[in-house]
C-alpha cells in the first residue's frame, strides 16, 4: 500500500489491536494478517467493514518469529480483550492468518462466534513453500512457521482439524510474481493454488486477484460482508 495512504488510514481508523471494545449489541470482526505482513495490510478491508456497521479489530502477531502456538495465544488474547461484549464475533484471516484462526478455533471457540472467512488460505499447504524448501530457502525467507506451510503430512495445514463452524473461502487466480506459475500447477494466486485453498464441503469464491493484494479488493470486501451477513457468497460461488 502507498505509505501516504497507510498513514492517512492509520490516523482515521482506530483498528490496530483493539479499538476499545464494541458496543454491547454490535457485531465485531477480528482481522488477522498474513505471513510477513502487518495490521496495515488489513486497513482497507477493515475500513469497508466499519462502513458496513461492524466493530473492527486487527490482530497483530509475530508471523515470522513466533511459534504457531504463540501465534494462537496472541489471537486468543486479542479476541478475549476486544470482543467479550460483542453480540457476535466474526473472524477474517489472510493466508497464514487464516490458519491461525483455524488453529485458534480448534482450541478456543467464543460463545458468540459468528462466521469465518479465509482469504487465500493454504488449507492444503502451498507448493510454493515446497519449492522454497527444495531450494533450501524456506526457513530463511519464511521463518519457522512459514516454512511449515508446505504440503507434507507433518506440516501445519495437514494437522488442523476440519472446521465445524460456518466458514467460507475466498481464493485468487491471478499471479503477480514469476515463480508461482512455474512451481504451482493449475490456477493459483502466485502462492496458493485454488485446489490447495479448498476444504471439501466449504463454499469458495474465486476472484481475479493475487495472493498479496486480495484483501485490498473492493470485491473481496463485498463478498466478506455478504458472507458475514448471510452465510453465502452468492453468484460465482463454487
Amino acid at each position: 500500500m502507498n505509505k501516504k495512504w497507510t498513514l492517512i488510514l492509520a490516523m482515521v481508523l482506530p483498528l490496530a489491536g483493539c479499538g476499545g471494545g464494541p458496543d454491547a449489541h454490535q457485531e465485531a470482526v477480528v482481522l488477522v494478517h498474513g505471513l510477513g505482513r502487518s495490521p496495515s495490510s488489513m486497513l482497507i478491508l477493515g475500513q469497508r467493514l466499519e462502513w458496513a456497521g461492524y466493530q473492527v479489530n486487527i490482530a497483530e502477531y509475530p508471523s515470522l518469529t513466533a511459534s504457531f502456538d504463540e501465534q494462537l495465544k496472541t489471537l486468543h488474547d486479542v479476541v478475549e480483550e476486544c470482543c467479550s461484549d460483542a453480540s457476535s464475533v466474526h473472524l477474517v484471516g489472510h493466508s497464514l492468518g487464516a490458519l491461525v484462526i483455524r488453529g485458534h478455533l480448534a482450541e478456543h471457540r467464543p460463545e458468540s462466534l459468528g462466521r469465518v472467512v479465509l482469504l487465500a488460505p493454504p488449507n492444503q499447504g502451498s507448493l510454493f513453500v515446497d519449492w522454497l524448501e527444495d531450494m533450501q530457502l524456506a526457513s530463511d525467507v519464511l521463518g519457522p512457521v512459514g516454512s511449515a506451510l508446505g504440503t507434507d503430512t507433518t506440516d501445519i495445514p495437514a494437522t488442523l482439524p476440519l472446521p465445524d463452524y460456518e466458514v467460507g473461502i475466498i481464493a485468487g487466480n491471478r499471479s503477480t510474481q514469476p515463480i508461482g506459475p512455474a512451481a504451482i500447477p493449475g490456477p493459483d494466486d502466485g502462492i496458493v493454488s485454488l485446489e490447495q485453498a479448498r476444504i471439501r464441503g466449504v463454499p469458495m469464491l474465486v476472484l481475479p486477484r493475487s495472493h498479496a493484494f486480495i484483501a485490498n479488493s473492493r470485491h473481496t470486501a463485498n463478498a466478506v460482508i455478504r458472507f458475514l451477513r448471510t452465510g453465502e457468497f452468492g453468484e460465482g460461488e463454487g
